[in-house]
């Protein structure tokens, strides 16, 4: 039954993808060109071949094409996604001033005169705006994640770790687009914040540690004086998840798999992924936090903002999330909202404060609108300070 209701989702999103297209190619292509021209015939070329791209892009990685096929059609493929998305959307905003600039130039023809078609100024201006948007959006994630700070007071905190500086970074997802050069960008900016501490929530990589491991190499310089810690994220088990557990070790980082350590002030736990589930490795809060001294203050490190009610019953002062992009690609902050308590920014709980980071890369398309890319400082405040 399952597998029933996936194959009529998916045929029915492949509809939806062969109707937008078809209209675009109209309105970009066939209202545009002449029959037979050089431009006409490179457009319906691209009209074909770039939705190819985009589910090639989507579909190798998990096939287990090789990596540099995967690179070759990532760029395009996952760049034309975003531009469909704005293109769409400028386009509907386009169609309806395009059919009234139309109607009133119609009721100025003179009776009886004949009237060429008017020139459709609407679409290329609508092209312009999508592939604008998406060019800035680009830049915004290959010039790197910027630098949020953000000051959390919690009640158990004692004195003497007023300040305690987290530096939270979340949503990395390496693969065959982001690779070494974006660690490096990340790595550097958070050694430069000098943190106490660096968290890793999740979603570090897309892809096995044979194609990635290179671009996860910069890991090993982070530092701060309490170390790095790392907890999975969905796409981890997507990518073999034990596999990175290993290697992040290796590299020099902690994985927390439903586990706790005691820092001098307060309790830093870590839970594995909800998707972890599907090997029997799901987040057990029981043994990360069960049998703990609830005096303490406990700093919970979970991939997902929905487990924060899990926290909340479990006595956690602050959960650090990442999972949501921000949306990544506006209007995608709203879907986010549909799954997620809260989409980026800190939030309180009942006694729980959840912190939830934009990310510090982008899934699919290298593109980020309306959702910047960051990594979060995360300033530990005590009430008796």
């Amino acid at each position: 039954m399952t597998i029933l209701v996936f194959a009529l989702v998916a045929l029915a999103v492949c509809a939806l993808l062969v109707l937008v297209h078809r209209w675009l190619w109209i309105r970009l292509v066939r209202d545009t060109t002449a029959p037979g021209a050089r431009t006409r015939r490179i457009g319906t070329a691209l009209t074909i071949a770039l939705p190819l791209l985009s589910v090639a892009a989507l579909t190798t990685g998990r096939a287990g094409a090789p990596f540099w096929l995967q690179q070759t059609v990532a760029w395009p493929g996952y760049l034309w996604l975003a531009v469909l998305l704005y293109l769409t959307l400028t386009m509907l905003v386009a169609e309806p001033i395009r059919a009234l600039l139309l109607r009133r130039l119609a009721h100025r023809v003179p009776s009886g005169a004949v009237a060429g078609p008017p020139a459709p100024q609407t679409v290329p201006r609508a092209a312009a705006v999508a592939v604008g948007t998406v060019a800035t959006g680009t830049y915004g994630v290959l010039r790197g994640p910027s630098v949020r700070r953000v000051q959390v007071p919690l009640a158990k905190l004692p004195r003497a770790a007023h300040g305690f500086r987290i530096a939270v970074v979340s949503d990395v997802h390496l693969g065959p687009v982001l690779g070494r050069a974006h660690t490096q960008r990340i790595v550097d900016t958070v050694n430069r914040t000098q943190p106490d501490l660096i968290a890793i929530v999740g979603d570090l990589v897309d892809g096995s540690v044979p194609d990635l491991g290179p671009a996860a190499e910069p890991l090993r310089r982070l530092s701060a004086r309490h170390g790095s810690y790392f907890v999975t994220g969905n796409h981890e088990y997507f990518s073999g998840a034990q596999q990175w557990i290993d290697h992040v070790r290796e590299l020099g980082l902690t994985p927390l798999e439903n586990a706790r350590r005691a820092l001098p002030h307060f309790d830093l736990a870590g839970v594995n992924d909800i998707q972890g589930e599907t090997e029997g490795k799901g987040p057990d809060f029981q043994a990360a936090l069960g049998d703990r001294d609830r005096s303490r203050a406990a700093v919970l490190l979970a991939h997902q903002p929905v487990v924060i009610h899990d926290a909340v019953r479990h006595g956690v002062d602050l959960q650090l999330s990442g999972h949501t992009h921000g949306g990544q690609l506006w209007p995608g902050n709203y879907l986010a909202e549909l799954a997620n308590p809260t989409v980026a920014g800190l939030e309180r709980y009942g006694d729980t404060q959840l912190y939830v980071s934009r990310g510090a890369g982008a899934w699919g398309p290298p593109v980020r609108v309306g959702a910047p890319s960051d990594i979060t400082v995360v300033e530990l405040a005590s009430y008796q300070a």
